[in-house]
């Protein structure tokens, strides 16, 4: 190619001065407001984004507040049932008096504080039970019976801090 020709090529992309016409005053507005309703539009998404985000966050701290002692109350459950082991074994008299007294203060202060035993009933609940094993159903123990109760459970408020491990009558 020659010179003439990409000087040629290079004045078609050039605008003319008729094809630099600046556009007229409305033109100019009418693309300034279509530039504000952008940015209003933008401004109104990201003002919902910070309300649900602090809707979000104040959420999350209630529900964080709310389980704060959570995984506390897991660490002391096996506290009580060593406790519980001790009054088995251990004979009438002052020591077991003892034992017993700081076993009822225990359930006491875990009752004050949203800690109650799940109540095991003659259905398996698979939500607040854990079948450690299965025996065969029978007359007595139809399927799907507990037929023991090998450790208690125990509720955190409304979440199952430690499900009751029982043995069930299976088909």
């Amino acid at each position: 190619m020659s010179e003439d020709e990409d000087s040629e090529e290079v004045a078609a992309q050039t605008p003319t001065e008729e094809e630099m016409v600046e556009p007229t005053i409305e033109e100019q507005l009418a693309e300034a407001i279509i530039r504000a309703e952008k940015a209003e539009a933008e401004i109104t998404y990201r003002d919902a984004d910070i309300v649900n985000l602090r809707r979000r966050s104040a959420a999350d701290r209630a529900e964080l507040l709310k389980f704060a002692g959570y995984n506390l109350s897991g660490r002391i459950l096996p506290v009580l049932d060593n406790l519980d082991k001790a009054l088995e074994a251990a004979e009438d008299g002052p020591l077991a008096d003892g034992v017993r007294l700081t076993r009822e203060n225990l359930l006491d202060a875990f009752q004050t504080e949203g800690l109650n035993p799940i109540e095991v009933g003659s259905k398996f609940d698979p939500n607040t039970m854990e079948a450690i094993t299965t025996l065969p159903a029978s007359e007595e123990y139809p399927d799907g019976t507990v037929i023991d109760t090998l450790e208690s459970g125990w509720m955190y408020k409304d979440r199952v801090l430690r499900p009751a491990r029982v043995v069930v009558a299976k088909e």
